[in-house]
């Protein structure tokens, strides 16, 4: 008999057994030589505790973040020009917790952004995990509105059937489920925001990574179009777009990015995500560039612990 698991079962079975069992037996066999069986063990205890709050109670504690964006560029008419930034949802992870929908949205409207985007991974495996959840979606408000991009799971690959005609048929309806909640989906394309007589321009792009994930993205179709030397915010799922084909190769002052999930657990400044990214999680500049990472919101795995959910508030300022 052959046992058929799903992308969410897999990838949870997988964390959780590195968590829960690789890891505290690895602190162990390296501990007790230097220290003694018995403080090995309470330092592998110790984890294991850490680790079964993260996957009880961490994905559920949301935080709000806070960066500023400087840049001489800026239009002086959108100075304290508050945007504010979600990312990886994963809302099929919510399916048993709808509640935490409802609150975060709440924590997106409490701070009276004037533009929300969203940055990626809306769903897991399914378009369909939308559909529960988008009278709550709909209630997120920004005076300019919500624009959004596609992550890597956002083109529906990862479900058991990985048919053409199924992968074409969920992202059809996830655009559909997007423009009905009233979310601006941006596929490769920008916008301009007026403010007084003076704009900005928003930019999203399509997924644009390195193998194993998709790449569909194109910049250079999505900047056509832009006026030159005008502040840009560019939305664009994978950080590592940022150093391959944005700093030193464009004028975009500001760049927003998920899909790291900061590892779903950090310590501080260290993490996992630091082993595969060079910018994984907050704020990075470099020569009058910024971007700034999010570490999302949701995940396949319902777990967080250091990397807690939350969302992100970017004010920008004259410079």
């Amino acid at each position: 008999m052959k046992l058929k698991l799903r992308h969410n079962t897999l990838m949870r079975l997988i964390t959780g057994a590195a968590l829960l069992i690789a890891v505290p037996g690895l602190l162990f066999l390296l501990t007790w030589p230097l220290a003694g069986s018995c403080w090995a063990m309470a330092l592998a205890v110790a984890w294991v505790l850490l680790m079964v709050y993260g996957f009880f109670f961490g994905w559920r504690h949301f935080v709000v973040r806070s960066a500023t964006c400087q840049s001489p560029l800026l239009p002086k008419e959108f100075d304290g020009y508050r945007v504010v930034q979600l990312s990886d949802i994963h809302i099929g992870t919510f399916l048993r917790n709808r509640s935490l929908v409802d609150k975060l949205v709440r924590l997106v409207n409490e701070q009276r952004p004037d533009l929300v985007v969203f940055t990626g991974d809306l769903v897991n495996v399914s378009a369909h995990e939308v559909i529960p959840f988008q009278h709550a979606l709909k209630q997120i408000e920004a005076r300019d509105g919500v624009f959004s991009v596609m992550g890597n799971h956002d083109y529906c690959e990862y479900g058991e059937d990985k048919s053409l005609g199924n992968i074409r048929k969920n992202q059809t309806v996830l655009k559909y489920l997007e423009q009905k909640i009233g979310w601006r989906l941006l596929l490769n394309e920008h916008v301009s925001i007026c403010r007084d007589g003076a704009t900005i321009e928003l930019i999203g792009v399509e997924n644009i990574s390195r193998p194993p994930f998709p790449d569909y993205g194109d910049l250079t179709k999505a900047l056509k179009g832009t006026a030159e030397g005008s502040f840009k915010i560019l939305l664009s799922h994978d950080p590592s777009h940022w150093r391959r084909g944005v700093l030193h190769q464009t004028d975009i002052a500001l760049t927003l990015s998920g899909h790291t999930h900061a590892g779903q657990i950090s310590l501080g400044r260290v993490s996992p995500a630091k082993w595969a990214y060079n910018e994984w999680g907050g704020k990075y500049t470099e020569d009058g560039s910024m971007l700034y990472v999010s570490v999302g919101v949701g995940g396949t795995v319902p777990f967080r612990f250091g990397a807690w959910p939350g969302i992100d508030v970017i004010q920008l300022k004259c410079q």
